[in-house]
């Protein structure tokens, strides 16, 4: 079958690629490797507490054979077992003492739907980072590039926030902000009273705090706070491709969804030039089949379309589709994360928090911003909240009977946790290669991970946890405890850069529309395109990217470029 447009993917940034493809009048198919999901019916945040399985919890012995990686994500749990992938299905293989961390939901709009929804722009900043600091490929977009992109699709998606007027965290197109808490806002100001050049603002996420008349045409309302997020909203209220940009695609009769769909390669004909298809492998019966198309968007996160571009060999790309530089596969990064501290905060005792908020505070960048610091490239942020513990907090303690369920009515102290986020940098031995022997059941070669922590991101962890530490401290919290890096990376769960963009092709993959140096009807608007990560949570960025990209791409076809 033939179509103007193939979008590999449909999460983040599938989901957006197939949008706009869709109503500029392009037949965009949509390629998912995994099964439909229905958006509301396949989702369990309908269930109580009582109602699911093991009170949530997955038999040790069951993570233990089939997700010893996705069980290390918090949103694994018995109500979301069916939204992450089997590790014992979909191997991997890391170096040994180089552990990389893959948590993967394969399934119509992929992590979309479990996804954290913090929503943040980069700065220009982080688009000039590589150029000063010499490390990574110079960015071939800045901030005002990129700027009217995220204007468009924080309208569409809806994004929760408040105008700050910080340098290294552009301000957008915002929805009311969610509160803070009482107890929140006291560490706001002590903490900007002992560091007047650090800021507390509530997070920057993608929930609708008030629905727009085009939010609630798609059947979108206002957050319940009931924060069960990882579990699918049934209402809309956080943004995701199933509750969003996949049905505006689909209202437009546009759009055609294959699901069960492995993409094994990009064909490439060397008569044109140009991509003219994609190979694909059925899920379930392991059958091939081919779709043609105009233009092809890889939008299947970094991995995998690194894992699919690398695949993709002819004799004029012999190492892989787009791959003269050799950059396919490098500089992999993700988000140092996993540290920072926590402690019992004093005061407040006739306080509760009301409701569940699905967002906590975010303390923007400081490092080499308003606090230059010796010794340490770039910076990182810390999100955290300060919440009072209620009867939860028996899960972890030993005890029955009735004085025990009576002292879980009481509310618990005010916890705070500091949790901090920092950039990796880009490093060309960071990388994703195709394994030499191994392959899975569908018979592609499984991916080698191989990912290290650089001297400067060692010294970034140890200093991270140092200032959590010290912060919360001088806030007057006690019992104060530091949570240490696990050592590797993937927990971040935001992989990023495996086909950056770049200046240069013979150092690159993309150029500065998201288009492929060598292959100009190829797309990639992905995590794969970063050319660094900046501290801030990226899906925001691939969705102005996924725009952005799909904009030029239909202008090119228009104009018989491609």
């Amino acid at each position: 079958m033939t179509f103007d447009a193939i979008v590999v993917g449909s999460g983040m940034s599938g989901g957006w690629a197939a949008k706009e493809l869709a109503e500029k009048g392009l037949k965009t198919l949509v390629i998912e490797r995994g099964g439909h999901l229905e958006h509301g019916a396949d989702y369990t945040d309908s269930l109580s507490p009582w109602e699911l399985e093991n009170y949530g919890l997955v038999k040790e012995a069951e993570a233990a054979e089939h997700y010893g990686i996705q069980s290390q994500c918090y949103a694994f749990s018995t109500a979301t077992k069916h939204l992450w992938v089997k590790d014992s299905e979909h191997p991997y293989t890391t170096p040994e003492g180089r552990p990389f961390m893959w948590i993967r939901g394969y399934h119509l709009g992929g992590r979309s739907i479990m996804w954290a929804r913090q929503s943040y722009r980069l700065s220009d900043m982080d688009f000039q980072s590589n150029a000063r600091d010499g490390h990574g490929s110079d960015w071939p977009v800045r901030y005002e590039d990129m700027a009217p992109w995220y204007d468009h699709v924080e309208q569409f998606a809806g994004i929760s926030g408040s105008r700050e007027g910080l340098p290294q965290l552009p301000d957008g197109q915002f929805l009311p902000p969610m509160d803070l808490t009482g107890a929140e806002k006291d560490f706001k100001q002590k903490l900007e009273a002992a560091y007047p050049t650090r800021r507390l603002i509530i997070g920057r996420c993608a929930h609708l705090t008030e629905a727009k008349p085009h939010h609630e045409e798609l059947g979108r309302i206002a957050c319940q706070y009931r924060s069960l997020c990882e579990r699918g909203c049934s209402y809309g209220s956080y943004f995701s491709s199933l509750s969003a940009t996949l049905p505006a695609a689909q209202r437009t009769g546009n759009l055609t969804i294959v699901t069960d769909s492995i993409v094994h390669s990009v064909i490439y004909d060397p008569k044109t030039g140009k991509a003219s298809g994609v190979r694909v492998i059925d899920a379930k019966t392991k059958q091939g089949r081919t779709y043609e198309g105009k233009v092809v968007f890889l939008c299947a996160s970094a991995i995998p379309t690194a894992q699919i571009m690398l695949n993709s060999k002819s004799e004029a790309f012999p190492n892989g589709i787009a791959n003269r530089s050799d950059a396919v596969g490098r500089y992999l990064m993700d988000h140092l994360s996993g540290m920072g501290a926590s402690g019992t905060y004093p005061g407040f005792e006739q306080n509760y928090h009301s409701g569940r908020r699905p967002n906590g505070f975010y303390i923007p960048r400081y490092r080499n911003v308003t606090e230059p610091t010796e010794g340490l490239l770039r910076g990182y942020g810390f999100q955290g909240g300060v919440m009072r513990d209620n009867w939860r907090r028996g899960l972890g303690q030993a005890g029955v009977g009735p004085e025990f369920k009576a002292s879980l009515r009481k509310p618990g102290p005010w916890r705070i946790h500091l949790s901090g986020f920092g950039e990796m940098l880009p490093r060309p031995d960071n990388r994703v290669t195709l394994h030499p022997t191994r392959t899975d059941k569908w018979g592609m070669p499984i991916v080698h991970i191989d990912v290290s922590l650089g001297d400067n991101e060692r010294r970034m962890v140890e200093q991270v946890g140092a200032d959590a530490k010290e912060m919360l401290e001088r806030a007057g919290a006690t019992g104060v405890s530091v949570r240490k890096h696990y050592g590797g990376a993937g927990l971040g769960i935001h992989e990023m850069g495996t086909a950056h963009m770049g200046k240069d092709p013979t150092k690159s993959v993309l150029n500065k529309y998201n288009q492929a140096h060598d292959v100009p009807n190829l797309f990639i608007t992905d995590g794969a395109c970063m050319a660094s990560g900046g501290c801030q949570n990226p899906s925001l960025s691939y969705m102005a990217m996924s725009a952005r990209g799909a904009h030029y791409a239909v202008q090119f076809l228009r104009e018989g470029v491609i």
